[in-house]
């Protein structure tokens, strides 16, 4: 492994194809410009340092990013890579990750519109994300710990588990088949329309109209606030240990609550029964 360190790198795939290389407190940016800084590289570990260009991971493999920061000018940061680590690192360029797979971030701040689209295999603890359409059609995603701020996040992910997380998000989990959140909050308008295959265990699920058009919805043992027409033509099962605001029209299956404000049963088809704890 060759080491660089204090060193400074801005033209046009400064260090392409590189392999078995160690950046510590290196500074990609200048005058130059240039893009791609670490394209079609494997085996590279990268400590302390500063990423101000475009495109710096592409196409790349073994990857270790620590403690380093890419900034708002650090556009779509990493694409089609694989087994990647990211460490107590910034990530605030738009787009920053996107079709990889095999990827681990831990302790991290990302700030990233479009943030982990078409990802495959990821695990995220620790961290705080705020971006738009985060993490859209990825899949077998493992998040723990994790705070999140934004619009339309998890739509069309499959195969994943969310535990003890903090979201505000609105559109959550819209087409999401095959999840599990646990011990988490929830909050956001319209949570989870047609989705499939997902459950809600011991969650605080807070905002109107949530969980309507969905397919085998589960709710173990949650609380929800502030959700009035809840669970319109869903196929449901669901335990609730709270009022609910209203309940409108669920399809099929059994919800049991401590107790609804109003119950709308205006559609013939509607054949979902309601009781109250």
């Amino acid at each position: 492994m060759r080491t660089i360190e204090n060193e400074s790198f801005d033209e046009e795939r400064a260090l392409y194809n590189s392999n078995g290389i160690e950046l510590i407190n290196c500074n990609v940016d200048g005058p130059a410009d240039g893009e791609s800084a670490l394209k079609e590289s494997s085996d590279i570990i990268v400590r302390s340092s500063r990423f101000n260009l475009r495109y710096p991971f592409w196409h790349d493999s073994n990857l270790v990013i620590e403690d380093s920061e890419m900034t708002e000018f650090c556009r779509a940061a990493i694409w089609y890579s694989k087994d990647v680590v990211i460490k107590d690192t910034r990530m605030n360029g738009i787009k920053a990750l996107r079709e990889c797979e095999n990827i681990d971030i831990s302790g991290c701040n990302i700030v990233s519109p479009e943030f982990g689209w078409f990802v495959d295999d990821i695990r995220m603890k620790d961290s705080f994300a705020e971006s738009e359409y985060f993490m859209m059609r990825s899949t077998r995603l493992n998040f723990n710990n994790v705070s999140m701020k934004g619009k339309y996040s998890f739509q069309y992910i499959e195969d994943s588990v969310f535990t003890d997380c903090n979201f505000d998000t609105k559109d959550a989990f819209w087409h999401a088949k095959n999840i599990t959140v646990k011990d988490s909050v929830v909050k956001g308008e319209y949570l989870a329309w047609y989705c499939e295959n997902v459950t809600f265990d011991h969650c605080q699920i807070i905002g109107t109209q949530p969980l309507c058009y969905c397919k085998n919805l589960k709710l173990i043992d949650c609380t929800m606030t502030e959700c009035d027409l809840s669970f319109e033509k869903s196929e449901v099962d669901a335990t609730v240990l709270s009022n609910v605001d209203s309940i409108k029209n669920p399809k099929s299956g059994v919800i049991n609550a401590y107790g609804v404000g109003e119950i709308i049963m205006d559609d013939s088809y509607a054949k979902g029964v309601v009781n109250i704890i």
